[in-house]
């Protein structure tokens, strides 16, 4: 029997998921939807059809299901739709589950979150200061970010990329981007790290541990780490980038790291990890507490990301959840613990907006309790401009100056500057030239990246660091 393309538009690839914590001291939110709701819940997703790709929605309330779609395509080429037992990608939603592993782990007495990180993975090197398993699981370490130095040494997004390689990275750091605990700065390679510690100390696999611990006890049967991304994966969507001009190309994370990245669920077993925050089977009270506890700097500022879990607000409404975004994947978790409320939503295409589209459904499901922020009305103030100061004109003589390789130790890796057409052009391994922006004196801009020249005390070029995103000041010498 064939589908009609009006009965496909609620079954794409975004997924909700909305539970009601009765313990809650706030007034709950209503124990079903009405149509209305349906109806206008559907509204949020009707941009997804069976010539798109969309997302997968789930409503559940005290771990009960109570409304679940999807919407959109898993898989253009097939004309598969998107269900609620579609397995998606969850990209950085992953997090809160390897956290969970050390909370676990730290339960049984195997190990403290304030251990060094060495003891448990002695190849990190001795930065003169100590990182911890704490530092890790807030984003505190200093570590260099894991996918910045994937690209910067020469890694397309195709290469297939090992919990190894991550491994060799971090042995080869030469220095951190900051003191730990000094600063936030959003860090993948820690969680890769917190996978590699749940295993030497557990001595299983993170996705055994994982599946022993949290999935089956939890009744989460489509959930998995997935550790080989040559496995077959039944009901799996596909996912894609969005093209100019309303087209789509195939984009599907390809590696083998996990513990930041790489679990494999649906919206329906999102909806029994969502009610553990409730009923605590896994962790109990402690464990529960333990994982939305909020990090603190060391000058004592508290931080919105506890383990794995991020605080917020929403329209003044306490949030607690997490973001994804992996290739064309796209996640969204998000609790509303005051009124018992989780809305969780998965897509399968690069501009899906999970994020928007969960807030949209809170906006319907919490109608009763939003407060709107008040308008404020706008006031022309004067501003000085501020003065851009003119970069420096440079002579030819000058520019070739800077021409030259350079090598980095710490990413095994060459890079080179020539001068081509009266303008400086950075060249690395399988990524196309990109000209040279002189910013001020002996700063550069090129790729994305900040290029600050270092000079020896006779004035000589005698390298460059690097900083771009999440990684600072990384070293280049002059060969």
């Amino acid at each position: 029997m064939k589908i009609s393309k009006i009965l496909l538009v609620p079954i794409i690839s975004f997924c909700l998921v909305v539970f009601v914590a009765g313990t809650m001291n706030a007034q709950p939110a209503q124990a079903t939807l009405d149509q209305a709701q349906r109806v206008e819940i559907d509204k949020v997703f009707a941009h997804f059809n069976n010539d798109t790709p969309g997302a997968a929605l789930a409503v559940a309330k005290n771990g009960e299901i109570i409304y679940k779609q999807g919407y959109g395509m898993s898989n253009l080429e097939y004309d598969i739709p998107i269900t609620s037992s579609s397995t998606f990608h969850v990209a950085s939603v992953s997090k809160e589950f390897t956290a969970m592993c050390i909370v676990l782990l730290a339960q049984q007495g195997k190990l403290s979150v304030d251990d060094d990180i060495r003891k448990h993975i002695p190849e990190v090197p001795d930065f003169g200061e100590t990182i911890t398993i704490r530092h890790l699981l807030h984003h505190m370490s200093g570590l260099r970010d894991q996918w910045n130095l994937f690209s910067m040494s020469g890694w397309r997004a195709s290469d297939v990329k090992m919990q190894s390689d991550v491994i060799n990275f971090v042995e080869h750091q030469k220095e951190l981007n900051f003191k730990p605990g000094e600063e936030y700065v959003y860090c993948n390679t820690g969680y890769t790290l917190l996978a590699e510690i749940v295993e030497r100390v557990s001595g299983k696999s993170l996705r055994e541990f994982a599946d022993e611990h949290i999935f089956r006890p939890l009744g989460m049967k489509n959930t998995h780490v997935h550790d080989n991304h040559l496995e077959i994966v039944k009901n799996r969507t596909y996912a894609y980038a969005s093209q100019r001009g309303g087209d789509y190309r195939i984009s599907i994370p390809i590696f083998d790291t996990y513990g930041a990245t790489s679990l494999f669920t649906t919206v329906e077993d999102l909806t029994l990890w969502a009610y553990n925050f409730v009923h605590k089977r896994v962790g109990g009270e402690e464990g529960v507490n333990m994982l939305l506890t909020r990090g603190k700097l060391n000058n004592g500022e508290e931080l919105s990301y506890a383990f794995g879990i991020q605080h917020g607000t929403y329209k003044g409404l306490e949030t607690v959840g997490h973001s994804g975004s992996d290739a064309g994947y796209r996640a969204q978790f998000t609790m509303y613990p005051e009124h018992g409320v989780a809305i969780i939503v998965l897509s399968n295409v690069s501009n899906g907006n999970p994020g928007g589209l969960a807030r949209q459904v809170a906006d319907i499901v919490l109608a009763d309790y939003i407060v709107e922020p008040e308008q404020q009305a706008r006031q022309q103030t004067q501003r000085e401009r501020r003065q851009t100061p003119e970069p420096p004109a440079l002579t030819e003589k000058q520019l070739k100056e800077y021409a030259g390789s350079y090598y980095s130790e710490e990413l095994d890796v060459f890079y080179t500057i020539v001068f081509e057409d009266s303008v400086l052009v950075l060249q690395r391994k399988k990524f196309d030239d990109s000209a040279m922006r002189i910013r001020e004196t002996d700063t550069f801009s090129a790729g994305g990246y900040t290029i600050n020249f270092v000079r020896s005390d006779e004035n000589n070029i005698t390298g460059f660091t690097i900083t771009t995103g999440r990684v600072r000041n990384l070293r280049f010498d002059k060969k």
